[in-house]
């Protein structure tokens, strides 16, 4: 808004209207606004989740023994709060006229919206089953492929159907019309990656808040051509100021963590965990590195992996590979206390972080 009301301004006039030009200093100011919004929302919306919910999240019976009590009566959708100051940040310091930010804001809302009613469905059944998964994985795809064919036909036609990839100067491969259906497998896929990551107080968050800096770098980069000619980046107009969204999203999360760090007041549920997805993946798609994504947002994969080897295996052999799945549920049987698994998750993610930064130059 502020981006809008100040667009038309003349730039010499110099303060606050010269500053409103600059991706960084909306990013910092988006980044600040969604950080307030979310820690005074948030004594407010625990107390009606509470009201509502009475008896909190519904614990897994087949989980770990000891959430069975010390996580009983903590209640979910606490992604609400990551949502509503993602929403009035990016709204307040966003520029409305670019097409990346408002395709990757309404995904992400409506991945928010199907991770409601999932947490809702859990919640008035008292079981963690929640939606069917033909329904929440169908709306899931419509949602990403709506998003994809949006984002395709505001980028420039020579690379707008293609995959890029990582350390190669001018490799890409031509999807064409399978384009919109490679970004959502990449957007539905992250957003339940995220989700299956979020079982302890703060695991998902702050991998989520590191990946989400090495993409505003990546977008900004990517978004401004000086830059992108320089690091031999695929130019995309437009994107550098999805570095605006995910600055917010980093200050939203941050907010949020100020209630989910141990012992957590509020879980985000799926409501928060699909959205913090969804907007990752939106944004990869967008700025033409998917596979970065991939490698990043590896603490995601690797937890999905480990769902999906298990379940197979067993389906195979009737034996386990982990003791459970996700993989951190796995260390939580050999022993680990929760501070440590989540710590140390979050080392992984940061080194992760910084492999992924390497390869805006190794090309």
């Amino acid at each position: 808004m502020f981006y809008y009301l100040f667009d038309n301004q003349d730039v010499g006039h110099g303060g606050l209207i010269n500053l409103m030009h600059y991706i960084t200093f909306r990013a910092g100011c988006a980044c600040l606004t969604a950080l307030v919004v979310a820690l005074a929302i948030g004594p407010a919306v625990i107390r009606v989740l509470k009201r509502i919910q009475r008896d909190g999240q519904p614990i897994r019976a087949v989980g770990p023994e000891r959430h069975l009590t010390e996580k009983a009566g903590t209640p979910t959708m606490g992604g609400i709060i990551i949502l509503a100051a993602l929403t009035v940040a990016t709204v307040l310091w966003g520029d409305w006229g670019d097409g990346f930010v408002w395709a990757c804001l309404l995904t992400t809302l409506g991945f928010g919206a199907v991770g409601f009613m999932d947490d809702y469905a859990k919640l008035a059944q008292r079981s963690s089953a929640g939606l069917s998964k033909k329904t929440r994985l169908g709306a899931e795809f419509a949602l990403s492929i709506t998003a994809c064919w949006w984002m395709q036909h505001i980028t420039p036609p020579e690379i707008a159907s293609a995959i890029a990839f990582p350390f190669a100067k001018s490799l890409l491969l031509p999807l064409g019309v399978l384009f919109p259906l490679w970004g959502s497998v990449i957007i539905t896929g992250f957003g339940n990656a995220v989700n299956l990551t979020d079982g302890l107080d703060g695991l998902a968050t702050v991998p989520v808040i590191i990946t989400s800096m090495v993409f505003a770098l990546i977008t900004y980069m990517v978004g401004n051509h000086v830059f992108a000619d320089y690091l031999q980046l695929h130019h995309v107009p437009g994107t550098g100021e999805l570095a605006v969204f995910l600055a917010a999203l980093i200050g939203a999360c941050l907010g949020f963590l100020w209630y989910n760090a141990p012992p957590a007041q509020v879980f985000m549920g799926d409501t928060g965990s699909l959205a913090l997805g969804a907007a990752l993946g939106s944004v990869a798609v967008a700025v033409k590195h998917e596979l970065v994504l991939c490698l990043v947002g590896g603490l995601f994969v690797v937890e999905t992996l480990s769902v999906i080897i298990q379940v197979m295996w067993f389906k195979r052999t009737g034996k386990r590979v982990f003791l459970m799945a996700p993989l951190h549920h796995h260390f939580e049987k050999l022993g680990w206390s929760e501070p440590k698994i989540v710590i140390r998750f979050w080392i992984i993610s940061f080194v992760l972080g910084l492999c992924g930064l390497a390869t805006l130059k190794l090309r």
